[in-house]
C-alpha cells in the first residue's frame, strides 16, 4: 500500500517536472507561464476547444482530486507538435470503492454530484478496453470502470441515472498543460495516454 503511493507521489513528481522543464524551454528568456491540470469532461476535435474539471490539490497531493468548478474550457496548442494524444472525454470524476460512493459532473445542472451505491458486483484487475460503461436499462443496473484501481463495479441505477448521458459514467482523461493565457495552451500532457517507463 505505502509502495504504491509512493510510486503515484513518484509519477506525478516526474510529469509536473516534465511539464515544468516544458515550460521553461517554451518561456526561454520572456515572461513565464503557468501549469495546470485536470480531467476531460468535453473534447471538440474542430474547434480545438478542451473542457476539464481542475485538480483542485495543485499537484501537493499523492491523488489529483478533480472538484475545481466551475469547469474550465482551454484551446489546445496551436502547433500540433506541442499537443499530445488527443484526449478521450468522459464526466466519471470519482469512484471511492470504500465509501462506496461515484462522483460525477452532471452537464445538465453545471456541478459534480455525489451518488450512493450499493454493488451488486466488483471485478477486480480488469483491463481497459473491456467495453465499458456499461448501461443496462432492461435490468436497470450501470457498469462503470475505475482505472486507478481497476476495478469495475456494477450497481442498480434509478430511472434518473439511467436517463443521463452515456459519457456520464466514462472516465476521461487526465491532462496537464502549460499557458500564459488561460485560455490557449502552450503545450497539452496527456498523461493518462502518456508511457512515463519511456521518459
Amino acid at each position: 500500500m505505502f509502495e504504491s503511493r509512493e510510486n503515484n507521489m513518484r509519477a506525478r513528481t516526474l510529469i509536473w517536472a516534465l511539464v515544468g522543464a516544458a515550460a521553461v524551454a517554451t518561456a526561454g528568456c520572456g515572461e513565464y507561464g503557468k501549469v495546470e491540470q485536470g480531467r476531460v469532461i468535453t473534447y471538440n476535435k474542430q474547434s480545438h476547444q478542451v473542457t476539464l474539471i481542475l485538480d483542485s490539490t495543485a499537484g501537493q497531493a499523492a491523488k489529483p482530486a478533480y472538484d475545481a468548478l466551475p469547469p474550465v474550457v482551454v484551446k489546445s496548442p496551436e502547433d500540433p507538435g506541442e499537443m499530445g494524444p488527443d484526449p478521450q472525454a468522459g464526466k466519471l470524476l470519482r469512484v471511492d470503492l470504500k465509501n462506496r460512493q461515484i462522483v460525477v459532473f452532471d452537464a445538465a445542472a453545471n456541478q459534480l454530484r455525489s451518488i450512493q451505491y450499493t454493488p451488486l458486483e466488483e471485478r477486480h484487475n480488469v483491463a481497459r478496453g473491456t467495453g465499458l460503461p456499461a448501461i443496462d436499462k432492461a435490468k436497470q443496473t450501470i457498469t462503470v470502470y475505475w482505472p486507478p484501481e481497476k476495478t469495475a463495479v456494477t450497481f442498480s441505477a434509478s430511472e434518473d441515472l439511467l436517463a443521463m448521458p452515456a459519457d456520464t459514467w466514462k472516465v476521461g482523461d487526465e491532462v496537464r498543460y502549460y499557458y500564459k493565457d488561460p485560455a490557449q495552451a502552450l503545450r497539452m500532457m496527456n498523461v493518462t495516454r502518456t508511457d512515463l517507463n519511456k521518459s
